[in-house]
């Protein structure tokens, strides 16, 4: 949960001065504060259990940051920006989806933050939609 939030925030930070419209603008900045306060629940939880979290490995980091670059050279830009945070949004969504499946179910806040980020996954997927 950790590394799908902080890969929707890197990925946000690195497209959001390509984007030319505004309302493109404020629709990626209202989504970098959810995955921002998600992650201080994350580790709220965390350190409320005791339990040691791994971050998003720094080369997953490079690897997003050079794929948008290159993606975003020309063309229409804020469409391209919306399809890509719909890519990464729905990759989110079936990580965590799969995490549901597999145990999660038996810590409940764990399991309520999950299904907080998915909703939020897919309320992104809306809305980066009408940007394609």
């Amino acid at each position: 949960m950790l590394k799908t939030t902080q890969m929707g925030q890197v990925g946000i930070r690195v497209v959001m001065p390509y984007a030319a419209r505004a309302d493109l603008k404020k629709a990626l900045t209202s989504q970098l504060k959810e995955y921002d306060e998600i992650e201080r629940e994350v580790y709220s939880i965390a350190s409320s259990r005791g339990l040691d979290i791994k971050e998003l490995d720094p080369m997953a980091k490079m690897m997003s940051k050079a794929y948008a670059h290159a993606n975003l050279t020309f063309g229409n830009i804020d469409s391209k920006i919306a399809a890509m945070m719909i890519q990464g949004n729905t990759r989110g969504m079936i990580k965590n989806l799969k995490s549901q499946h597999h145990g999660i179910k038996d810590d409940a806040g764990v399991s309520s933050l999950l299904q907080k980020l998915l909703n939020c996954e897919e309320a992104n997927i809306q809305q980066m939609q009408g940007f394609v």
